[in-house]
């Protein structure tokens, strides 16, 4: 059975991929993380700073494929270990929607990567490019993951919706979602390295009809019984972003470091309005060709994902 190298592992897409590998039959997945865990039945578990090439180096000894899912900070110094440390065997990366930028429209793989939308999309932008060069990677580029073990775009969306903070936001609120389920991102990633064509390639994920932002909304709070939903204006939104949203940040990072993030209110950037509003649509249909993704529907997704809400916030 193949040994593949899940960087990142521990985190929210690298636990599921892990997850994906050890149900597959095909591959005995190796989880790395930075922290000193015990390995789950069916993995082996190792830790790893990334972002250390000698330590990367033996790491790879005995592995026959990589899947990237360092996220954060180093994740570019990371990249640039993996992708020089001479591994022959596919790697799978994940990288993001965000290095589209402010681009609109409906937008497929070759676009241009215009990674104009902050410090996030350009670190991502510079791992791609990396991965680029390397002729055995293959790049995925998913939109915005929810699911069990999603902090941006399940718990934080829950919790907004709970405290009414955000619902039906009118014109604020009619951008694309570009939505895809953790377990079909796990799935890509399975799938890419054990196609051998995909060697090269890049394929975007979202889920077919993603829905607009303001209907993600209302269908959430529909699974976690949170309606009805509130009707929030463009006034209420701006001071959201521009008034609430730097005092919450600061007090959610010393939250965060006391134990006590549960207490604090997420803010509202303005770069999560801008996103609610920008429209752009991923075009997934390379992946659904060449990998054979099929995307799990909506109101299945969230039933898995309130459940896992709930349990959360106890």
């Amino acid at each position: 059975m193949k040994r593949i190298l899940v960087l990142g592992g521990d985190g929210f897409i690298g636990s599921h991929v892990v997850s994906a590998l050890a149900g597959s039959g095909w591959a005995k997945p190796v989880a790395a993380g930075r922290r000193a865990r015990a390995a789950v039945p069916g993995t082996e578990r190792i830790q790893l700073d990334a972002t250390d090439p000698e330590a990367l180096k033996r790491a790879l000894d005995g592995v026959a494929g990589v899947v990237d899912c360092v996220a954060g900070a180093g994740m570019t110094e990371a990249a640039r270990a993996l992708f020089a440390s001479g591994i022959k065997g596919p790697i799978v990366h994940l990288s993001s929607m965000a290095v589209y930028g402010s681009a609109t429209g409906t937008i497929a793989e070759d676009a241009p990567l215009k990674a104009d939308l902050g410090a996030y999309s350009v670190a991502k932008a510079e791992a791609e490019a990396l991965a680029a060069a390397c002729p055995q990677a293959v790049i995925l580029r998913p939109g915005c993951v929810y699911g069990p073990g999603s902090a941006q775009w399940s718990l934080r969306i829950a919790r907004l919706l709970r405290a009414r903070r955000i619902g039906d936001l009118g014109a604020g609120g009619d951008g694309c979602s570009n939505l895809v389920y953790v377990a079909d991102v796990a799935a890509a990633a399975v799938a890419a390295l054990r196609t051998p064509a995909a060697a090269g390639r890049a394929y975007n994920l979202a889920m077919a009809g993603a829905p607009s932002w303001n209907d993600y909304f209302l269908e959430f709070a529909r699974a976690l019984g949170a309606v009805p939903i509130a009707r929030l204006s463009e006034k209420r939104l701006k001071i959201e972003g521009k008034v609430l949203a730097p005092p919450l940040k600061i007090a959610e990072i010393l939250a965060g470091k006391a134990g006590l993030a549960r207490l604090v209110p997420p803010p509202i950037p303005p770069s999560l309005i801008r996103l609610w509003r920008q429209e752009i649509r991923l075009s997934s249909a390379r992946a659904e060709q060449e990998l054979g993704i099929a995307w799990r529907p909506l109101g299945a997704g969230l039933a898995e994902t309130a459940a896992w809400v709930n349990s959360a916030q106890g």
